[in-house]
């Protein structure tokens, strides 16, 4: 694998038991401590968004084995179970907030399962876990109004750097969905790199702001797992995925016509 061309894993939760909503793009505990094994049997080198984003834009280059392990939403089993793994290894890593998600003062509800408490993100973040944005609230971001759609950047932007004492400087999309609009919102914000889904291998001709991830679920075996690390057969294994993502794609642009109608006629 060229190391330009880099594996960015998206994890969701990690925990035994988590919500029915949560179930499919969760991981065991032991399911993450056996993929962080294989990275370190491999020699693999973690390294966070912040990082990658620094070593592309000064082209001072990368580890000849690099990878992203990325956490989206917030869950509590990142602190919980996967960071006592990544210490054990010296993995960096970089989660995501949803800082509306977040138990504490700043939580709007919606969560669908035990979220972090902004006490385990400054945890996290104290041991070498880079902490992005994910929006506020965990809507579809290319949906919104221009309004609703700067208030969910800056105001994750905003409290996060309230909450640990810095910007945050990396995002992800919600569901992996943007567009150029977006992109441009997320640039405007602050932030200086952003992470969609894609399934495929991260490169730098992709840009800072749609860098593409690989998809780590309940079902992904460690077999699976190495391949994914590994960028082999990506097309096979996220087959089915990369056909929904082309359907929602087609509604999601037809609700965007049918929003800037409705707009213009305001």
């Amino acid at each position: 694998m060229s190391v330009d061309r880099v594996p960015i894993l998206m994890y969701h939760s990690v925990a035994h038991s988590p919500a029915r909503a949560t179930y499919g793009l969760s991981v065991s505990p032991e399911a993450f401590a056996a993929q962080m094994r294989l990275l370190a049997e491999r020699r693999f080198t973690p390294l966070t968004a912040q990082q990658l984003a620094a070593a592309w834009r000064t082209g001072t280059g990368l580890p000849e084995k690099p990878v992203l392990i990325t956490f989206d939403d917030g869950y509590e089993g990142v602190h919980r179970h996967a960071l006592p793994t990544l210490v054990e290894h010296g993995f960096a890593a970089t989660l995501f907030a949803s800082t509306g998600w977040v138990r504490g003062a700043h939580d709007s509800g919606g969560a669908l399962d035990l979220m972090l408490s902004w006490d385990q993100v400054r945890e996290l973040a104290a041991a070498g876990v880079e902490i992005g944005g994910h929006s506020h609230s965990h809507p579809q971001l290319d949906q919104l109004t221009d309004a609703q759609l700067w208030f969910e950047v800056a105001r994750c932007r905003e409290i996060l750097a309230e909450e640990l004492g810095e910007p945050p400087v990396s995002f992800a999309y919600p569901y992996g969905y943007s567009d150029r609009r977006v992109r441009n919102t997320v640039r405007a914000a602050g932030f200086t790199i952003s992470l969609a889904v894609g399934n495929a291998l991260a490169e730098r001709p992709q840009g800072p702001y749609a860098l593409e991830r690989v998809t780590v679920r309940r079902s992904t075996g460690l077999g699976e797992f190495e391949r994914l690390v590994e960028g082999r057969g990506l097309g096979r294994l996220f087959v089915r995925d990369r056909v929904l993502t082309k359907g929602y794609a087609v509604v999601r642009r037809t609700r965007q016509v049918v929003r800037k109608a409705s707009e213009a006629r305001v």
